[in-house]
């Protein structure tokens, strides 16, 4: 699929049916974040993959997953990670984002829906996941198949603000 068209296919997922993601589609969700850039190919990115239902379970106290059947935990670890020299500014966030990107791509790829959270308690997820101290949940990816119909891929066009207003040119 050309690039474009698959990042104008992919939306946020808000109500998804209770059948699982398959393990080969999972798989290659999972390849996708391998193939990830990481600063300095530091790969300070560690995934905690979800699917039963104890594990929902302890998601759900501390996010909506949305009726999701699989999420994975996209953690930063803090002592992999590179750090800019000039002020020691970590690239975890910005790492694990990257990953979380490639895994949503592929997931629309496959037909899946998949929704980025961000709103959760941390603290709930180091406690129920019993997360070492080094790792930090910097995103939760919910996986499924969605429940409702697709968005409009041309809704960017309404929805985003023009290129012209968010890019300067020297």
């Amino acid at each position: 699929m050309e690039f474009l068209k698959l990042a104008k296919k992919r939306y946020s997922v808000r109500e998804y049916t209770d059948r699982q993601v398959e393990k080969e589609k999972l798989d290659k969700i999972l390849k996708a974040a391998q193939a990830a850039p990481t600063a300095c190919n530091r790969q300070p990115v560690h995934l905690v993959v979800v699917q039963s239902r104890e594990g929902i379970k302890k998601i759900g106290k501390a996010a909506n997953l949305h009726g999701a059947s699989t999420a994975v935990l996209v953690c930063g670890d803090r002592d992999k990670a590179w750090v800019r020299p000039y002020d020691g500014k970590q690239s975890t966030d910005i790492d694990a984002s990257i990953v979380t990107d490639h895994m949503m791509l592929e997931a629309t790829d496959l037909g899946l829906g998949s929704l980025w959270i961000c709103s959760f308690k941390p603290d709930v997820l180091r406690e129920e996941f019993s997360l070492p101290d080094n790792l930090e949940v910097i995103n939760i990816l919910a996986l499924g198949y969605a429940a409702c119909g697709p968005a409009d891929p041309e809704r960017h066009d309404r929805l985003r603000v023009p290129v012209e207003t968010m890019v300067s040119w020297e």
